[in-house]
């Protein structure tokens, strides 16, 4: 089992989920986006290259969120045009095939009431994209949604190729999902991290009480490194603000996540001596 969090620009983490190991994170990107229970407005997420399919980037625009994942790639991703090959020089070698825009006209209505069905909580967004990564391939919706995905997919490729603001912002968002993974690394250490609990309920308040001490933790580095920055400042040394947009409050070394130990003196046996300790 696996804790699958997203994570916002602010460092905070807003949903986790319990997943198995042997499915594909895209399929659980968009239960994070609709089903969270914080109050961001969330317009833009990010993920790996293994986070996203076409049908993600189909469902992602219907429920009016921006994809944006990262395309580590390159020369294995395919551009879907409107019209034949030839009209597009120079990007010949990039490009697969013709969209399909006939599927998306034809099924136009069955996507959107997808979309609604999945806003509204009647199926969950992860629910469905396995039931049509499992259907057929002569399935008609599953056909059109991977269509609609393409027509997304292209002109964002283009956009990564032609905007390195776009790169860095991206990977600048996955960094900090990377550093939160490498906390909660930190702070679950018993039984090696592992998770042994066998029902859902229990698996899903461990990662709840995970994700309240990792929040603890930033909340604490966030309200002290504040107050070390006001400290400088009053000392009338220059610290800018666009230094301080750089900073993160995911760091734990100044944290004993382990507790401390003191022994008394009596308690420690001598050199070549063994004996049992008590408390």
């Amino acid at each position: 089992m696996l804790f699958y969090t997203h994570v916002s620009d602010q460092y905070a983490p807003f949903h986790t989920k319990v997943i198995t190991t042997n499915v594909r994170d895209a399929i659980h990107v968009l239960d994070g986006l609709l089903y969270h229970q914080s109050e961001l407005k969330l317009r833009e997420h990010s993920t790996d290259t293994a986070g996203y399919t076409e049908q993600v980037f189909g469902l992602c625009f219907l429920l009016g969120f921006r994809f944006a994942p990262r395309i580590r790639d390159l020369g294995e991703t395919h551009l879907y045009p409107p019209e034949k090959p030839s009209a597009y020089l120079g990007l010949e070698p990039m490009i697969a095939q013709r969209l399909h825009l006939g599927l998306i006209r034809e099924h136009w209505d069955e996507l959107l009431r997808l979309a609604a069905s999945i806003r509204a909580g009647t199926v969950t967004a992860s629910l469905m994209l396995g039931k049509l990564a499992s259907y057929p391939r002569q399935n008609g919706l599953a056909l059109a949604l991977r269509e609609l995905g393409r027509v997304q997919r292209t002109p964002f490729t283009l956009e990564w190729l032609q905007d390195p603001g776009l790169r860095r912002r991206v990977q600048a968002g996955l960094n900090k999902g990377e550093a939160l993974h490498a906390l909660k690394r930190a702070v679950a250490f018993h039984r090696s991290g592992e998770i042994r609990d066998r029902s859902f309920e229990a698996q899903s308040h461990r990662a709840s009480g995970l994700n309240l001490v990792v929040a603890l933790i930033s909340t604490w580095n966030t309200v002290y490194l504040e107050r070390a920055v006001e400290a400088l400042r009053v000392q009338g040394r220059e610290v800018p603000d666009e230094v301080l947009a750089h900073l993160s409050p995911l760091t734990w070394e100044h944290i004993g996540l382990t507790g401390d130990y003191a022994w008394r003196p009596e308690h420690v046996p001598a050199p070549g001596e063994c004996r049992r300790l008590r408390p």
